[in-house]
């Protein structure tokens, strides 16, 4: 990418989302014309090969017959998330349901289709070794079924899902919530920053905006490796700012140009990643005692930022308080973030713990 001037970013569907969610409609009737076509060729219709339909398959798509759905790992409001497995591997599948005629609104059932769009748009078309691995995804019409562990059913309509790695870590989150009291070894964090940094720094290299970036949406493999994961509100870069407004993501991660509802662009990775950064070291929540609108408040009028332990190293302390400079303009580039971190020394450091007595934090050495 080029220096630090601003790129603006523009939304993804003003740009191909609208010809994949016509290509995801013709998905949808493919099934029914080739049955039509096939009873109306058993009728003696005579059918004229030059005008029977020849399905397109999307390089996206998966073939259902090879997917099997298990055990529910996560729920939403729009969906739930199960393991399971596609032609012999463990796979995660993320079912959307934008629900049957009327039980939703309008509002609601664009927004899943606009969600499931984005992702697959984008997801796809990715391939970094910090970004879980996309499979596939289908669309539900009457004839296509999937395997659960009691059998055959078929995706109906209003259903869509998404088929991706499976990361037997779960998510940083729950990672850093178990070692809320043990805290992390200074090498693990910088290493889990790394990892986060090299994801985004390729992700804006490919003219991708995550939008989302939180612990929530990071996921763990065996190794520890960290892989972003989430993509239904990404975002592809363009020519202007302007196109890019609205309160998108999760309070407490956002920038403050986006809670304020101005233009903004990958520089809003950049905030996020900042707070996450503050996160894993302290293996904490920021601002855990502000409500929502207090903390949208704070952040954008009194430039509200988690507080940084004394006992932080500098050249740590450093990265996170310019990736969440109130300026988009003054945080450096995600290239440049991994850079920094890369030249951390780590051999000194040790776990951050909290001494009771003194009220204070503090590094001792322990083991990983």
């Amino acid at each position: 990418m080029e220096g630090s001037g601003e790129v603006g970013f523009v939304r993804a569907d003003r740009i191909d989302l609208k010809s994949l969610d016509e290509q995801l409609q013709r998905h949808l009737s493919r099934a029914w014309t080739m049955e039509k076509q096939k009873s109306n060729k058993g009728e003696g219709g005579g059918e004229n090969y030059k005008d029977r339909e020849i399905p397109i398959k999307h390089a996206w798509e998966i073939d259902p017959s090879k997917l099997i759905i298990k055990t529910v790992i996560a729920r939403g409001t729009f969906g739930t998330v199960h393991r399971g497995i596609y032609d012999g591997q463990d796979v995660a599948v993320k079912l959307l349901d934008w629900g049957e005629e009327g039980q939703r609104s309008q509002a609601e059932v664009s927004s899943v289709r606009t969600a499931f769009s984005q992702e697959v748009s984008v997801w796809h078309r990715l391939d970094h070794l910090n970004v879980t691995k996309f499979i596939g995804a289908a669309m539900g019409t009457q004839d296509l079924n999937i395997q659960t562990e009691n059998g055959f059913i078929g995706i109906p309509r209003n259903l869509c899902c998404v088929v991706v790695e499976y990361l037997p870590g779960g998510t940083l989150k729950s990672f850093l919530i178990k070692n809320h009291r043990r805290k992390l070894v200074f090498k693990v964090v910088v290493q889990l920053a790394l990892d986060l940094a090299r994801g985004l720094s390729y992700l804006h290299s490919e003219k991708i905006v995550h939008r989302d970036v939180k612990t929530e949406n990071m996921l763990l493999d065996r190794n520890r490796t960290l892989k972003i994961a989430d993509f239904g509100v990404a975002r592809v870069e363009a020519s202007n700012p302007n196109d890019m407004t609205g309160e998108t993501g999760t309070l407490g991660y956002m920038a403050p140009e986006v809670l304020n509802g101005n233009p903004y662009n990958r520089k809003c990775d950049v905030y996020s990643f900042g707070i996450c950064l503050w996160e894993i070291y302290c293996c904490d929540m920021p601002y855990p005692d502000l409500s929502f609108s207090e903390v949208t408040t704070a952040v954008v009028r009194q430039n509200l930022r988690p507080e940084i332990p004394r006992c932080c190293p500098s050249s740590l302390g450093n990265v996170m308080k310019r990736c969440w400079d109130a300026s988009p303009d003054k945080r450096p580039e995600m290239d440049e973030v991994v850079t920094l971190l890369e030249t951390i020394d780590t051999s000194k450091g040790g776990g951050m713990i909290k001494d009771q007595r003194k009220g204070c934090l503090f590094f001792r050495k322990r083991g990983p």
